[in-house]
């Protein structure tokens, strides 16, 4: 990775690392699922058990703090990259078997007696940087000489309460499709990818933006393309929303704190969000839409505003409206592509980009997560 950009990377965690975060120093409502996980699907679960038995040997072994960055940093990769090689050597198209693993992992960091002592606010930050360095989010810069390079964000798994077995599309699709090229005639193109949790409080923390910075800082890419699990088909959300308003818990079983009749703006290092109630993608759309095998896909404009629902054509017709939806929703998927396109606009940053939501998933099914793949190659393909 290039040094400057690696600093710029570590520059930026340290910007949003000290904001407090519930939860952390005592085992968290997703770590309370693993033991069920573990009944369920114990080959996910396991599947990286000596990685795990390595970890927690060497934050044994570590003397001082800095050495311990440093193995959260190293083990937190390596996850990430092992994840990454095993889906695509083996064909996988799992997500789940690293969603479980870094849980374990912060596990052990929280509960592993220690030579040393290291504080609350210490053992935040490590657990932050364990996030991104097993999000991919440490190693995430371009590392070809291509002519195009696209770079896309998936999601953790949800909904676990229902289905302790769910796996995640975006997700899914991150891993299969990190450091790959796709051949388009002569010309390749290098994509890169990292995943997002799917936590309030992360999002609240500046984690989209501490990922995606470093992208858009130079123009890095030619195509960003935030990824999540949606409705029955693809859809091209054209006009995320401000505002949150989703009546749907997120992985620590946290609420939105919005509603229909009172969205709420979204935090960004201790104060609200601030930026226009709706924004425009910029995706190359048309190009997109020519892909709609096997499964449809469509350019939703729907939008959702304190008066009411709207189709619009452009965002004057949204002028002086309060969002309660963008064209993604309420929830984390929305945000995330609005917080990534306000980001654009604050770094004058020209790089095409947009939200993509994936057919839904119940539970686990290999055969359309790589349908869902597959296509999202070819979407790829045409938009660049």
């Amino acid at each position: 990775m290039n040094r400057l950009v690696r600093n710029s990377i570590l520059s930026l965690c340290m910007v949003f690392t000290f904001l407090p975060t519930e939860g952390w120093s005592s085992q968290s409502v997703e770590e309370a699922r693993i033991e069920r996980a573990l009944q369920q699907i114990p080959q996910q679960v396991n599947k990286y058990h000596s990685l795990i038995s390595t970890f927690t040997q060497k934050i044994t072994h570590t003397t001082n703090y800095s050495q311990l960055v440093t193995v959260v940093d190293r083990m937190g990769e390596q996850l990430w990259q092992q994840s990454v090689s095993d889906n695509q050597a083996g064909s996988l198209y799992d997500d789940r078997a690293l969603y479980w693993s870094r849980l374990q992992l912060t596990q052990r960091l929280k509960n592993t007696e220690l030579q040393f002592n290291i504080t609350s606010s210490q053992l935040d930050h490590l657990i932050w940087r364990l996030e991104l360095a097993s999000r991919g989010a440490l190693q995430s810069t371009f590392k070809y000489n291509t002519t195009h390079k696209v770079f896309i964000t998936g999601f953790d798994p949800f909904q676990l309460d229902s289905n302790i077995r769910q796996s995640n599309p975006a997700g899914v699709t991150a891993l299969m499709l990190d450091n790959t090229m796709i051949q388009v005639g002569n010309e390749h193109i290098e994509i890169q990818a990292i995943n997002f949790p799917v936590r309030f409080a992360d999002f609240d923390k500046g984690i989209v933006e501490t990922a995606l910075a470093p992208v858009l800082s130079a123009n890095q890419a030619n195509m960003v393309m935030t990824i999540s699990m949606g409705r029955s088909t693809f859809d091209l959300e054209r006009f995320p929303g401000l505002r949150r308003s989703a009546l749907a818990p997120d992985n620590l079983n946290v609420y939105s704190g919005g509603s229909y009749s009172q969205p709420i703006r979204p935090l960004l290092n201790g104060a609200e969000l601030t930026g226009p109630e709706f924004i425009e993608f910029s995706l190359p759309v048309q190009a997109m839409l020519q892909v709609q095998y096997p499964y449809a896909i469509r350019d939703n404009h729907r939008v959702v505003t304190l008066t009411g629902v709207y189709y619009p054509e452009s965002l004057a017709e949204l002028e002086g409206e309060v969002s309660v939806e963008g064209s993604g929703g309420g929830y984390l998927s929305n945000e995330v592509s609005y917080r990534s396109l306000w980001l654009r606009q604050q770094m004058h940053s020209t790089v095409p980009m947009g939200h993509l939501h994936t057919p839904r998933l119940n539970g686990y099914n290999q055969p359309m997560l790589k349908k869902i793949v597959q296509q999202i190659k070819t979407i790829i393909k045409k938009g660049v």
